[in-house]
């Protein structure tokens, strides 16, 4: 089982989450770990390479969990947040993606 990386603020934001939202990602983070899809999920290419983000609906909205799993020591989850349009926010995206970039340096 791999271990879990939280990237900045991303726990407190999990942490956030409704209770039954919570223990859904703490459920699909789970499946990850050991190697698993997540239950629903999509590709984030635009965060960086091999990024994915898992899909929560709930009661109170809409959650999601952006990770990468790809790498040998840990999954790197890299912002959590609550959807609040159809689309992704850019400040969401562009966040995700800050943390890559910097995960990705300190591999190097």
């Amino acid at each position: 089982m791999k271990p879990i990386s939280f990237r900045g603020n991303s726990l407190d934001d999990l942490r956030q989450f409704p209770l039954n939202a919570r223990r859904e990602a703490g459920y699909q983070i789970d499946r990850v770990q050991n190697g698993l899809e997540p239950s629903d999920w999509k590709p984030m290419n635009g965060v960086g390479q091999g990024v994915k983000e898992i899909r929560i609906r709930e009661a109170s909205g809409a959650f999601r969990v952006i990770y990468l799993a790809k790498l040998e020591g840990a999954v790197h989850v890299l912002h959590c947040f609550q959807k609040k349009t159809e689309k992704t926010a850019e400040a969401d995206i562009e966040l995700a993606r800050k943390r890559y970039k910097s995960l990705m340096g300190e591999q190097r």
